[in-house]
């Protein structure tokens, strides 16, 4: 008996050392029982299960081989729901450019410089405060706050949560949840997701910023940690709950080199309920990251204050539009504000266009789309790849 007990013992601790692997499994949706019957045959538990796309997320002991999962009658595909980095900040390098002045930037506001050449359009001044960030300014967004603000609509920030005691935000923070550690509190422990949101919809007050739609709601959808990192099938479920709670627009401030079939299938699905999905294009001078690559997604890169495309953006023909993306000013957590370079500081920007666009009556993703991408102009000397359909010029939206 003692012999036995110590084989066991062994056995026990072996496994143990083995650790496991978390795996996310998309399945034909009537071998859901088949799929996580064979889990747990395998050793394995599923931990997540989702509710929009046919895909569980399991933990199998490290021996399991992908081809074992695959073997199982209605498994289309096995990913690893991996643990990485989706943020990086633009390079230090970037940091030293230039920023036009408070009174070049309202001399740039008040001149009326067209986006488009020979076009006339309505220009709005920046307030004196200098509430207004020089991002909202280039896109022309205190034009259309007479006609609208994005009051109304419901924006969900898929990110590191937000601040939602800082002052600019308070008012139009609406609720949210926290995907890494499974609660109702999003709150912002890392600081990336609070500059995106007063990006967005920082209200306008007279102080501080305001963000590009300074009427729309804010939902906080935390899906990435202190570290600026999350698992896929976090990020997943944040969009599952952008989708279930009848959100208008995504903004996703976040990137990596790899998809998978189960993050597509959410996308996919995001697209056909009609919410519009907005995604930084990446900051690593390559190919448009994910989940900005998929077609449901508007990818954006990154302008500088000269509407020279930033040299950390990411580029390629996915590219819908481009926005201000270098040294942008806006809210910090725990209070006060900072500036913040990347194509996920170019991102909320469009995110807040969209905003203002469904409250100027577009309807769906396509509309809003055909919305800015028709608001849109060519900046000079930038390839497609680089600017998609160009810099949006709000007032337009709001015509």
């Amino acid at each position: 008996m003692r012999k036995l007990l110590l084989a066991v013992s062994v056995i026990l601790a072996a496994a143990a050392s083995a650790g496991a692997a978390q795996k996310i499994i998309t399945y034909d949706r009537t071998c859901k029982p088949a799929v996580k019957a064979a889990v747990k045959w395998l050793g394995g538990a599923v931990v997540r299960e989702f509710t929009l796309i046919d895909a569980v997320v399991a933990d199998l002991p490290d021996h399991v081989k992908d081809a074992s999962i695959y073997s199982v009658k209605g498994v289309r595909n096995v990913a690893d729901d991996s643990y990485i980095r989706w943020i990086e900040a633009a390079p230090a390098s970037m940091q030293a450019v230039p920023l036009p002045s408070l009174g070049s930037a309202l001399g740039y506001i008040r001149s009326g410089e067209a986006l488009a050449p020979a076009v006339p359009v309505a220009r709005a001044e920046a307030s004196a405060s200098g509430e207004i960030p020089w991002g909202v300014g280039r896109l022309n967004a205190p034009a259309a706050w007479d006609h609208t603000t994005g009051q109304g609509v419901k924006v969900a920030v898929i990110d590191t949560g937000i601040d939602y005691t800082h002052p600019d935000l308070a008012p139009n923070y609406k609720g949210g949840y926290n995907f890494v550690a499974d609660s109702g509190d999003p709150r912002d422990d890392q600081g990336h997701g609070t500059h995106v949101a007063g990006t967005i919809a920082a209200v306008k007050d007279g102080g501080g910023v305001a963000g590009v739609a300074p009427g729309a709601g804010l939902y906080a959808l935390k899906v990435l940690d202190k570290n600026g990192s999350g698992q896929y099938s976090w990020i997943i479920s944040g969009i599952e709950w952008a989708v279930e709670h009848h959100m208008d627009v995504i903004n996703m401030s976040l990137g990596g080199g790899q998809g998978n079939e189960a993050l597509q299938q959410v996308m996919e699905k995001a697209g056909e309920a009609g919410v519009t999905v907005v995604c930084a294009a990446g900051n690593d001078s390559g190919p448009v990251n994910y989940p900005a690559k998929y077609p449901q997604a508007i990818a954006v890169s990154a302008s500088d204050s000269s509407d020279k495309i930033a040299s950390f953006s990411s580029r390629g023909p996915e590219i819908a539009v481009i926005a201000p993306g270098v040294n942008i000013y806006s809210t910090k957590k725990g209070g006060g504000y900072t500036t913040l370079s990347g194509t996920s500081m170019a991102s909320p920007h469009v995110a807040g266009l969209a905003a203002l666009a469904i409250g100027a009556g577009a309807h769906g993703p396509d509309a809003v789309r055909k919305a800015l991408t028709g608001a849109a102009a060519k900046l000079p000397g930038l390839t497609s790849d680089q600017q998609g359909a160009g810099l949006v010029d709000a007032f337009k939206l709001a015509r």
